[in-house]
């Protein structure tokens, strides 16, 4: 059986939105319109994720967090929100949300942040060192670091991250726009950024770097790893 994913917003556009994101990626979706009911259906059941909204009438957003917490509830929180003020991100956090995405958002990013956080809080209730191989290379999620075959290479924690996505993603596209997003959390501000750390990715784990077997670039979309 597929994976549940609980939608908490009282925009039912928001919701139908949200929806079509979980259903894309393969995922099992159901819905609350307040807060008092997200807490309701969260106690009553096990959800894999949780997408909740901050701005609701009644119980809040924040409050949901803290009273799942309170209740020893520690299902992965996303809260999708449109309040982009630091604070309430840094608030959100701090109470124990696992992600703050602010709206509008990239349905596709958002996707792979719902499908990346439900591996990870898998691997932690497996209690695994969460070791993800893809071809040669090994990235041990617990310890954070990188091998290509018996080799331990060295990562600066941006080209962690960056190794981390696209091993999480084979074959996938990713366009310098949704790297941006996913690795430094916001909208592109300098694309000159995304190539310099491709090129010191492919620096360190390409047998010939100028001509990039694993981290390869789709002329016109962004790179894809291939293995």
């Amino acid at each position: 059986m597929a994976d549940t994913v609980l939608i908490v917003d009282d925009d039912e556009a928001v919701q139908t939105m949200l929806y079509k994101v979980i259903r894309s990626n393969s995922l099992e979706a159901e819905t609350a319109s307040s807060g008092e009911a997200a807490v309701k259906m969260a106690v009553q059941r096990h959800y894999e994720l949780i997408l909740l909204d901050v701005n609701m009438p009644g119980m809040d957003g924040f409050q949901v967090v803290q009273q799942l917490r309170s209740r020893g509830i520690q299902t992965p929180i996303i809260i999708v929100s449109g309040r982009q003020e630091d604070y309430d991100t840094l608030y959100g956090l701090d109470i124990g949300a696992d992600d703050y995405v602010t709206k509008p958002f990239n349905p596709i990013v958002l996707g792979a942040k719902v499908k990346a956080l439900i591996r990870r809080s898998k691997g932690a209730r497996a209690g695994d060192q969460s070791v993800i191989t893809a071809g040669p290379f090994r990235y041990n999620t617990s310890t954070l670091r990188f091998y290509k075959g018996s080799q331990e290479i060295v990562l600066s924690s941006k080209e962690n991250a960056m190794m981390k996505l696209f091993m999480d993603n084979v074959n996938r596209i990713f366009s310098k726009d949704m790297i941006y997003d996913l690795i430094w959390g916001e909208a592109i501000i300098d694309e000159n950024a995304i190539m310099v750390y491709i090129n010191r990715l492919r620096q360190k784990i390409e047998d010939d770097p100028g001509k990039p077997r694993y981290i390869q670039t789709v002329r016109g979309l962004g790179y894809r790893f291939v293995v």
